[in-house]
């Protein structure tokens, strides 16, 4: 009796969204139907695909092996389903989008949906470590990252407008009427910083190893808009790229006058992932705002 194509797409949608209860989401069918699904799976050839411990699940050895195969095996279904598609203009299907920020990736969507107004738009954040695996993973089809590994084969990617990390501070701070300060002095406060996983800790971090120093002082909270928050209440200084600090009566914005704190800005895809029409126009609309990067 053949394989159930049924229990495969259940089986794949769990392994790509490491959840049962996103891939019943994304099916579009019960938890109870998949899970059925996949456990048949598994009882007729007496494996396990999936460790469970408790509500967190991964993949088995050979459920590693089954998705690297039903990964291509889906990919050229979307690539037909996405061929057909095309042939309507684009009027429907979906696009999924990974970013660090909001503040790139909103108005370059705004844009695509005005382009398109019938492709289903779907985005999740996270820091740069979250959406790599995200999109090694295929549960996104575009992400939004700064400073990207330049010798990885399998990405695609087209540079956006570089950008700066800028210090800031509360309005009250000792440097309110300051130019910019050294990263000497900077190294002297405490430092509000994000996350490990956050491309702009690793770019401070980073910056402050190429100088022998040390960074000595932290305080670590998640998000930026947590950062903002512990800034403006006087906690210690924030770092932030410059086009990410919005306007805040309460916070002040100083350049690092001697050290490189330059941010790429990249849109990637899987290079296998670039066939797959809705993915192929919105890297068509990239490309055409970014003719000379």
């Amino acid at each position: 009796m053949p394989i159930s194509h049924a229990h495969l797409r259940s089986f794949h949608a769990v392994a790509t969204h490491a959840s049962f209860t996103r891939a019943a989401e994304f099916l579009h069918i019960t938890q109870p139907t998949l899970s059925g699904q996949v456990k048949e799976l598994e009882e007729r050839y007496g494996i396990k695909l999936f460790i469970r411990h408790g509500r967190h699940i991964e993949l088995t050895d050979i459920g590693k092996s089954a998705h690297s195969i039903t990964r291509h095996m889906f990919r050229y279904e979307e690539e037909v389903e996405q061929l057909l598609l095309s042939a309507r203009a684009l009027t429907s299907g979906k696009l999924l989008v990974a970013a660090d920020s909001p503040y790139i990736v909103t108005p370059l969507l705004a844009q695509f949906q005005r382009l398109f107004p019938g492709i289903e738009i779907s985005i999740q954040y996270g820091n740069s470590q979250q959406i790599m695996s995200w999109l090694m993973a295929q549960r996104c089809d575009v992400a939004f990252l700064p400073n990207i590994p330049q010798d990885d084969s399998r990405l695609f990617s087209i540079p956006l407008t570089p950008g700066r990390l800028v210090v800031f501070v509360n309005q009250d701070h000792s440097w309110g009427e300051r130019r910019s300060i050294t990263i000497e002095e900077l190294l002297e406060q405490r430092i509000i910083l994000r996350e490990k996983g956050s491309r702009t800790r690793s770019i401070f971090e980073e910056a402050v190893q190429r100088i022998g120093a040390k960074i000595n002082k932290v305080m670590e909270i998640t998000g930026r808009e947590g950062v903002r928050e512990a800034v403006a209440a006087g906690f210690g200084v924030g770092i932030v790229a410059e086009n990410e600090l919005l306007a805040d009566s309460r916070l002040r914005a100083l350049p690092v006058s001697n050290a490189e704190l330059n941010s790429e800005q990249y849109v990637i895809c899987l290079n296998e992932r670039r066939t797959l029409r809705v993915t192929d126009a919105f890297l068509e609309m990239i490309q055409s705002n970014y003719p000379f990067e």
